[in-house]
């Protein structure tokens, strides 16, 4: 496992379309299904992912609180299933049941979505606002799972996250500064990853 920062790409990004199959409706899900939302958060997870795991709690919780709010919530796992078959549309369906996700948990098998995002990691977070603009990018907050925390167990608490969408739904500016998400590398298939 490769301990990888989230890319950061600009902030004002505009968001890029997807059109994505949900692990657990079946139905595909499409970026323009969140039109007229006040935000849409885009989280890069993954079933197997320590750094993920530890926080599995919290995103779940992010969605309960803030999908009301009106916020579009999506995760989308990039994962190649070959090499890593825990992270298998199946797999995800049973995670996002036993997690108590509350919103789609996308598969994107041929990876494209997640360069387009420039996403590198999982977790990896990209918030945008009303007109899809990048408004946040970085990390939950500042919890690590204990064995790259000198053992210490620091809880989840989301902080980060959560400060850049109230902020976003306050009509604020967006928090700052904004540090990177740290996290397993998404598993690139082979001769598929990004220049």
């Amino acid at each position: 496992m490769a301990r990888t920062a989230s890319l950061m790409p600009e902030l004002g990004m505009r968001a890029p379309d997807f059109a994505l199959p949900d692990s657990v409706s079946g139905r595909t899900v499409h970026s323009s299904d969140f039109a007229g939302a006040p935000g849409l958060l885009v989280m890069f997870i993954c079933n197997h992912c320590p750094f993920v795991k530890h926080v599995r709690d919290q995103l779940a919780a992010i969605g309960r609180d803030y999908q009301p709010r009106g916020i579009a919530v999506v995760a989308i796992s990039s994962n190649d299933v070959q090499t890593h078959p825990d992270d298998s549309p199946e797999r995800m369906k049973l995670e996002a049941r036993e997690a108590g996700y509350t919103f789609p948990y996308l598969f994107d098998q041929t990876q494209a979505v997640a360069k387009a995002f420039k996403a590198a990691c999982t977790p990896d977070f990209f918030l945008f606002d009303r007109n899809r603009h990048l408004f946040y990018r970085g990390q939950l907050d500042a919890s690590r799972p204990s064995k790259y925390l000198d053992n210490r167990v620091v809880r989840s608490d989301g902080s980060d996250l959560r400060a850049a969408i109230e902020a976003l739904l306050a009509g604020e500016p967006a928090p700052q500064p904004q540090l990177p998400s740290i996290g397993c590398n998404i598993k690139w298939s082979p001769g598929n990853e990004p220049a």
